[in-house]
């Protein structure tokens, strides 16, 4: 699943496409909005808000979410896409540039003014300009379940997804299943800002700062295999707020006791 930074670097990149540019070619290929058209109303902006990416266009704005396989391109006018046509959920053309959405999980328009109504429950954001450590860290220390599970509650902070969870934790020595409240939530938040922030311009997320296939990640992905710091075994297992919403999460039984 696309991590906060993912996204970030979506939004940027549609932004320097589209944002100034009036939309000659306007498509979205879902019942809800499949009869609204936007032609002729210029793109004002593209912002991400967590793992949200919020494309204003005039007085509207093109929601979408790409969960697991969602994903934008960019394409010069006439350009043959790189995916298959039946997957494009949403096109939003101008003279230099068409933005395709491919296998969005979720897409709509609706009111820029309205925005809220999508967006307004998440948490604080790190890659945001409006970023409140101090309401990020009292929604994780609130939270009454295990600090990974809190982690990726969007509600309490917009942006980490599992893989920064996993990492996360991993670097500051602390097993997911131990309770938020039993946790140096200010530590812990203050550390997962720096690494998304870190990653925010890579093409190639790293945590332990070796872009090198293979050698990005301390323990997400690493199940079965040495610990880089100890050479224990790596665990994994399942965790989620229910069972419907379990994430892969691993440890070092050692590092993180």
């Amino acid at each position: 699943m696309p991590e906060g930074d993912t996204v970030f670097r979506a939004a940027r990149k549609l932004h320097e496409a589209l944002a100034g540019h009036e939309v000659t070619r306007f498509e979205v290929r879902v019942p809800r909005s499949a009869t609204v058209d936007l032609r002729g109303e210029t793109v004002r902006e593209v912002v991400p808000r967590g793992k949200h990416l919020l494309m204003r266009i005039g007085a509207q704005t093109l929601h979408s979410h790409l969960k697991m396989e969602g994903r934008w391109h960019v394409y010069r006018p006439g350009q043959k896409w790189r995916a298959p046509a039946f997957q494009a959920r949403a096109i939003v053309g101008t003279r230099p540039a068409d933005a395709v959405g491919f296998e969005l999980a979720m897409v709509e328009v609706l009111p820029t003014a309205d925005e809220d109504r999508v967006v307004g429950h998440l948490g604080p954001d790190p890659l945001a300009a409006d970023w409140d450590a101090a309401k990020a860290v009292a929604n994780v220390a609130a939270d009454e379940r295990a600090i990974h599970v809190a982690l990726l509650d969007q509600r309490n902070v917009a942006g980490f997804g599992n893989e920064y969870a996993n990492e996360l934790l991993f670097v500051r020595g602390i097993r997911p299943t131990v309770l938020a409240k039993d946790v140096d939530v200010a530590g812990l938040i203050e550390t997962g800002v720096r690494m998304i922030r870190a990653n925010r311009d890579r093409q190639g997320r790293t945590f332990t700062g070796d872009n090198r296939p293979g050698k990005q990640t301390w323990v997400y992905g690493r199940g079965g295999k040495p610990c880089r710091r100890c050479g224990t075994l790596i665990q994994g297992s399942e965790l989620g707020a229910r069972a419907t919403s379990e994430r892969v999460v691993f440890w070092c039984p050692v590092c993180q006791p």
